[in-house]
């Protein structure tokens, strides 16, 4: 694979640029338009020469959009090919203050939870920062956006297929290149990262100075009962992850996020709720009920509105900060991993060949 571009600051780019024998200010140029998604090849403030040299060394756009569905709710989910036949999904979602792009940090997923697609075939690979950078000027370029000010992507949620906190080096090196003045620059605040709950990542991530918003996969506030549904359970007791939470609360201001998905029969009782407000209450969090978008082989069901509806009623009598997701993108297999597994049954391979 060539060198992506994307995965480079300013500062990188420009040492670049410089070795290659180019006037530094060539580097400016040049990062503007990657991150308004063109080519070498559309870069036409460069000479011929430049453009064809870095043609032939480097990858200007490591992703593109190769099949789009467009829900009856105006969500939009995409498949994302990457340069070595690759496919990743990014989901759209629009508000009236403007797009939100979930975004893939990983082709698979290792971490085996129950009621997720993503990991049904293990990981692939990790992606590149800029391979996770390049969804997002990817989408934003697709819906008609430019850089700063002019762009359509307004927030990014790192929650698509993968473990963010898996690929560390890389997520992080994203964060930075996604807000990074002269580009899209995306507000660490308006990027909402979601972690399984690796804990001694939770800790080195609230050391990075990046005020991002972080949300936890709980899904249940029993160890024991975890560990069925999440394998990493195994490794992080839920007492660890709060410790880590409030630690990431201390050093950024910013509160946390518990996601709970509620699954017919495993986490949706009484029990359940009354145990989330003696772990949660008193927190500086919210939790974010999810009914479960039923994925095939799986065998869970989902719990009815009602429930749902019930459940949160009893963590706000009780003080807790709750809220049901509402639903979008069903009728285009919205979960995590849906289209990319429908994609790869259909075709028989994990990757696609030009």
């Amino acid at each position: 694979m060539k060198e992506s571009l994307l995965s480079l600051s300013q500062g990188e780019l420009k040492n670049l640029i410089i070795q290659l024998g180019e006037k530094p200010f060539r580097a400016g140029q040049i990062y503007k338009a990657l991150h308004q998604g063109l080519t070498f090849s559309e870069m036409t403030e460069l000479s011929k020469s430049l453009r064809e040299r870095l043609e032939n060394e480097y990858e200007s756009q490591s992703v593109r959009i190769i099949k789009t569905l467009k829900s009856k709710d105006g969500t939009e989910k995409f498949l994302f090919a990457l340069t070595d036949g690759n496919v990743v999904e990014g989901v759209l979602m629009k508000y009236k203050y403007g797009a939100t792009l979930c975004v893939s940090t990983q082709v698979g997923c290792r971490m085996g939870c129950a009621f997720c697609a993503s990991g049904l075939n293990g990981l692939v690979r990790n992606l590149t920062a800029g391979e996770i950078l390049g969804e997002v000027i990817c989408a934003n370029k697709y819906v008609g956006g430019g850089i700063g000010d002019k762009r359509k992507i307004i927030n990014v949620v790192m929650m698509g297929s993968g473990e963010p906190l898996d690929n560390y080096d890389n997520t992080v090196k994203f964060l930075k290149l996604v807000s990074e003045q002269g580009g899209i620059c995306i507000s660490p605040r308006n990027i909402s990262l979601s972690t399984c709950g690796l804990v001694n990542k939770m800790y080195d991530l609230a050391n990075e100075n990046l005020p991002i918003n972080l949300t936890v996969s709980l899904h249940s506030p029993f160890d024991e009962e975890r560990k069925k549904i999440m394998p990493v359970a195994k490794a992080y007791k839920i007492s660890e992850i709060i410790s880590a939470c409030d630690n990431y609360f201390e050093k950024t201001g910013r509160r946390f996020i518990f996601e709970y998905v509620l699954i017919l029969g495993e986490n949706d009782t009484e029990r359940h709720a009354d145990e989330l407000v003696k772990l949660l209450k008193g927190k500086p969090c919210h939790v974010n009920l999810i009914r479960l978008n039923e994925v095939k082989g799986k065998n869970l069901k989902s719990v009815t509105d009602k429930e749902a509806y019930r459940f949160m009623g009893r963590l706000e009598s009780a003080g807790l900060s709750a809220t049901v997701r509402r639903r979008m993108g069903e009728d285009i297999d919205g979960a995590c991993g849906q289209l990319r597994q429908r994609y790869i049954d259909e075709l028989g391979s994990c990757q696609i060949s030009d």
